[in-house]
């Protein structure tokens, strides 16, 4: 479906051939504290470990990285491979269904630059 279409059919509801909401699954998904910036630190990169997301995300515990990767990794948006060796090694990269939402964070984050000072002027304020 087109953007100007989705204009059109987004007044009368838009449901699957099944009857389901489109959106709410990757809501589903993405909801809690972290997930939507993990998401957006994993399209930033390739291939990234576990200390490098903990070192872009402060203020990040390490339960809930681990408890959001896992979300992540069930919900088949990243993937997890581990390598035996010593020390362990463990890398995170998106799935093709993960890697289907750069252009989705890519207009979130023009969104973002488009109404910068208005957001950041009322967070600021609470």
């Amino acid at each position: 479906m087109s953007y100007p279409e989705y204009l059109v059919n987004i007044k009368r509801g838009i449901v699957t051939e099944d009857g389901h909401c489109p959106v709410t699954p990757l809501l589903i998904m993405l909801q809690g504290r972290w997930k939507s910036q993990l998401m957006y630190e994993m399209c930033i990169f390739d291939t990234v470990r576990f200390g490098q997301l903990k070192k872009d995300l402060p203020g990040i515990t390490n339960t809930m990285l681990t408890k959001g990767l896992r979300e992540l990794e069930d919900d088949g948006l990243i993937t997890r491979k581990q390598f035996n060796e010593i020390p362990p090694r463990v890398e995170y990269s998106l799935t093709e269904m993960g890697r289907d939402l750069l252009p989705v964070f890519y207009a979130i984050m023009n969104w973002g630059f488009k109404y910068d000072k208005e957001l950041y002027r009322d967070i600021k304020g609470k």
